[in-house]
């Protein structure tokens, strides 16, 4: 009989219809079926800097950098984000730590493990959320008062 349940329970999901799943990200498009992309839009380029939510988070591209050359031969970032040139930029110098190789050692240079921005940089555009989000970030989370664990037992009364 425990047999029979357990193979009618693993089966039960091969028998429900599939026409009842929606991917919220592709809309009522077929699974079978190439979406359409959505027309892009510009980016924000409002200069101004956004707070990160969490520890380490790099921060965001708060301007267009269409038409910037990132290749192994130039990184038009570099014009304004080094070291010698936030002075005349008035530019974020970048992080000491794109100065470290993987044994955490001080070059003289921009690591080539750091080289390429867009690897985790990137930049903004004013569009709604394509699925819904409930981050809450480390700061916010801390101020609210701990609240009980579902499952947590009660506390003990005292007679």
């Amino acid at each position: 009989m425990k047999r029979l349940l357990i193979a009618l329970f693993l089966l039960a999901p091969l028998v429900a219809p599939a026409a009842e799943f929606q991917d919220k990200m592709r809309g009522p498009t077929a699974l079978d079926q190439t979406t359409q992309p959505p027309t892009l839009v510009n980016p924000d380029n409002s200069d101004v800097r956004r707070s990160r939510n969490y520890a380490m988070q790099p921060p965001v591209v708060p301007h267009k950098i269409e038409g910037y050359q990132i290749d192994k031969n130039a990184n038009r970032c570099m014009m304004c984000h080094a070291r010698t040139r936030t002075q005349e930029s008035q530019a974020p110098m970048i992080s000491v730590t794109h100065f470290m190789d993987r044994e955490g050692n001080f070059l003289a240079e921009l690591s080539p493990r750091r080289y390429f921005c867009l690897q985790c940089h990137v930049p903004q555009a004013n569009l709604n959320p394509l699925v819904n989000n409930q981050f809450v970030d480390v700061d916010t989370m801390l101020a609210k008062p701990a609240q009980p664990a579902a499952n947590a037992p009660a506390p003990a009364r005292k007679r």
